[in-house]
């Protein structure tokens, strides 16, 4: 294990639940922000921030970014050392897409890079879900690619509990999937997203959302447009949600009579989500575009791809593979 003086990684944005899979799927996407740390011979740290909404960041040590540096170092019992972080933004903030996870992701991944990779994919992914409070984002945007996340088995050994809290599935994503993302220009809260949400839900809601995240996961792997139709279909969350996302009805219906398998909120929104195949996606994305401006909403719409990878030094490939691997 050896020091490291610099190190830039990018982190992925992520689009979590895909309908059905609310709170335990979520998938890495083609925009990333981007992080540099520099080792400092003393002071404090310096944070620089450029890109969209670059002056939304705070600056000093209340940053998110910072902290999971910090964190990471309370974890392997260090002080943090001085340093001057530089941020770009490519992921939009308070959109539904992951911005939190990438933070959290990226300064945990950054002081590991630092330190020589003093912890394993696995602790690194552990440290990060349980600053989010969740998987959904962090997992993928560490790992990239389609994941699913679900607790460990819960009557096991406390050591082996303690060791393996989480198992990850990797979900395959036919190519021939394009996922549309519409990202309005307004914003909406996590928290009020989760305000709206029931605390309890009837055993026939439970038993369709358990039947359609199976389907989900089917339609995802082979590309069947039929599966993936009915598959987006959710009713834990976005029922209650799209009431907080203005002309999501007439956006739906714009997508879907383009040709687009549905449309589904992206995390806590209020970014929307269209899943498409090649020959459609053009067209998706012009929809969306104009049924969200003949409600006055301007929207940046793109057909992105899934990431692969995750989070990654700029250079230097991932994380290197060691028996923890996940």
């Amino acid at each position: 294990m050896s020091v490291i003086s610099s190190v830039s990684i990018t982190v992925p944005a992520t689009t979590a639940n895909l309908g059905s899979g609310f709170d335990c799927i979520g998938a890495a996407l083609t925009l990333y922000n981007e992080f540099k740390f520099t080792r400092l011979e003393q002071g404090e740290v310096k944070i620089t921030v450029t890109g969209a909404e670059a002056e939304r960041v705070v600056t000093d040590e209340s940053n998110l970014l910072y902290q999971a540096f910090v964190k990471f170092y309370q974890h392997i019992e260090q002080t943090s050392p001085p340093v001057q972080i530089d941020i770009h933004l490519g992921v939009p903030l308070a959109r539904g897409l992951g911005s939190s996870a990438t933070a959290i992701v990226g300064g945990l991944f950054g002081a590991n890079l630092l330190e020589g990779e003093a912890l394993s994919q696995l602790q690194v992914m552990e440290l990060a879900i349980a600053l989010e409070g969740h998987p959904d984002n962090v997992v993928p945007a560490l790992l990239g690619g389609c994941r699913l996340a679900a607790t460990g088995v819960e009557n096991e050994p406390p050591k082996l509990q303690e060791l393996r809290k989480w198992e990850i599935c990797d979900i395959p994503w036919c190519q021939q999937i394009v996922p549309v993302v519409a990202i309005p220009d307004f914003e909406l809260s996590t928290k009020e997203a989760r305000q709206v949400l029931p605390t309890e839900v009837s055993r026939a809601d439970a038993i369709f959302n358990a039947a359609h995240l199976g389907l989900l996961l089917r339609g995802l792997e082979t590309g069947r447009g039929d599966w993936l139709k009915a598959a987006l279909q959710d009713r834990l969350h976005q029922p209650y949600r799209k009431a907080l996302i203005r002309g999501y009805d007439v956006v739906h219906s714009a997508a879907v009579e383009a040709g687009a398998y549905g449309m589904v909120i992206s995390g806590a929104g209020p970014t929307l989500l269209a899943l498409t195949d090649n020959d459609h996606s053009e067209a998706v994305a012009r929809a969306m575009t104009a049924a969200w401006m003949e409600e006055g909403i301007k929207a940046e719409v793109r057909s992105l791809c899934v990431d692969t990878q995750g989070a990654k030094s700029i250079g230097c490939g991932s994380f290197r593979k060691t028996k923890n691997e996940i």
